[in-house]
This record gives C-alpha cells, sequence and structure tokens, in this order.
C-alpha cells in the first residue's frame, strides 16, 4: 500500500489539488487556532490552509513523496508545518495534546481505522474538537475516487459507535460533488462527522 501511495504521489500535479477538502475548511474556519494533527494528511492541501489560519500544525504520512510535496507547497505559502513520516498504526501520538484533529478521506481497513480514531481522539485535550469526511459504503462501484474494497469503506454505524464516547454535533451520510484535483472528481457517498471530546 506505501508503494501505491508513494507512486500516485509522485506525480507532479497534487493529484488531490492544493486546495482545502471544503469540509475541512468549513471546520477549521470555525475554529480559535491551536495545536491541530492531520493523520494520513497526503500533499499538505489541509495543512497548509490551517497554518496559513495560524493553526501549528503536525501531519503524519506514510509517504516521503508526500511529504516532500507538501513540505513544498508550504514554502510556496510561506507557512510551516511539522510532517512526520510514519504509517498510522506505529506513529505516537502524545495524550491530550492538540486542540482539533481531522482525518480526511484516510483509507484504512477497518480495524485498523478504528485503532486510528481511538488513537486520535486520545490525543486531543478536553474540550478538542474531531472532524472527518470519509467515503461511505455505498461509495464502492463509483468511478469518482476511493477503495474498491468495502472493508476500506465505512459505514454511518461504524462511525457512530467510534465516537461514542464523545459529543457528537454533527454525523450525515450525504452523496456530494467532489472536485479535487484529478483522483476525486464527480458525485460520491460521504460520511461527515464533528464531535468534541
Amino acid at each position: 500500500m506505501q508503494e501505491f501511495w508513494n507512486q500516485r504521489y509522485s506525480l507532479y500535479d497534487y493529484g488531490y489539488g492544493i486546495k482545502p477538502n471544503k469540509f475541512f475548511k468549513s471546520q477549521i474556519d470555525r475554529l480559535s487556532p491551536g495545536k491541530l494533527i492531520l493523520p494520513g494528511e497526503g500533499e499538505g492541501r489541509n495543512a497548509v490552509y490551517a497554518a496559513k489560519r495560524g493553526w501549528e500544525v503536525t501531519a503524519v504520512d506514510f509517504s516521503v513523496k508526500a511529504q516532500v510535496k507538501a513540505n513544498r507547497l508550504a514554502v510556496d505559502h510561506n507557512v510551516e508545518i511539522n510532517y512526520i513520516v510514519d504509517n498510522l498504526e506505529n506513529a505516537v501520538l502524545p495524550e491530550e495534546t492538540y486542540n482539533a484533529a481531522a482525518l480526511i478521506y484516510v483509507q484504512l481497513d477497518s480495524q485498523l481505522f478504528e485503532t486510528v480514531i481511538d488513537k486520535v481522539i486520545k490525543s486531543l485535550k478536553d474540550g478538542g474538537t474531531f472532524f472527518m469526511e470519509c467515503y461511505s459504503e455505498k461509495q464502492l462501484g463509483r468511478r469518482s475516487g476511493g477503495p474498491k474494497s468495502l472493508n476500506r469503506l465505512y459505514s454511518i454505524t461504524q462511525i457512530q459507535n467510534l465516537l461514542d464516547n464523545m459529543n457528537i454535533s454533527y454525523l450525515q451520510e450525504e452523496e456530494i460533488m467532489l472536485q479535487e484535483g484529478e483522483f476525486h472528481q464527480g458525485k460520491a457517498m460521504v460520511i461527515r462527522g464533528v464531535a468534541t471530546r
């Protein structure tokens, strides 16, 4: 899987664009800047946007190719981000450290996904905000992006159970129009969630 992502990120153009994910932007814009953790951040579009708004950003991804592009994007926008190259299973996230965390289109098998979300939630301070956008199981078979396996797609019930110990303010399965670079184009079924610790 790491080889797949390194190959994809080796493209000169940013495969998912350089503008932040729309849902990410809508949520980060509501919050006062602090410390932000972005697991599975990829090429850095969300990290750089948050840094421009005054956030102290830590991004984690296992692709060195993605790190290079994210750092280049940060330089282009005259901001700094802390980018850690590690897989999300092994990455050490200090507990009770971050004011916000976001998972945007992180594609992991279901068991690892649950482990990572638990780790991310524990990294939040009390009152910290967690938000996410991921592909729904109903995305299977669509050509607008995402995994081709049900094991890397999620249900709203699964997400609700993972956020059960948090204060969920928003959790919806929605059909949206994606226009994010080359690999996210067209109508897609996604799950969006927002919760506080």
